[in-house]
């Protein structure tokens, strides 16, 4: 097992054995999957579906009926 702790901002250091393993690199994005109170993490690959379907629901300021008809043709 390997901990971190959070700073007051809320963030961790993954420990460098967890980010060989998962071969993460800076730059890279990491899931969060939350299942009761155990989370893991995971990397994310280049297109991973799950992962976009989370981030369009952190996008829902941009879903007005205004933007929709904006990038309809995009």
């Amino acid at each position: 097992m390997f901990a971190s702790k959070i700073t007051s901002k809320g963030q961790v250091t993954i420990p460098r054995q967890v980010r060989e393993k998962l071969k993460t690199k800076a730059g890279d994005f990491i899931a969060f999957d939350l299942k009761g109170d155990t989370v893991s993490i995971r990397r994310v690959a280049a297109f991973d579906r799950q992962w976009h379907a989370a981030l369009s629901g952190t996008l829902e300021e941009w879903s007005s009926p205004e933007d929709q008809e904006a990038f309809r043709d995009l």
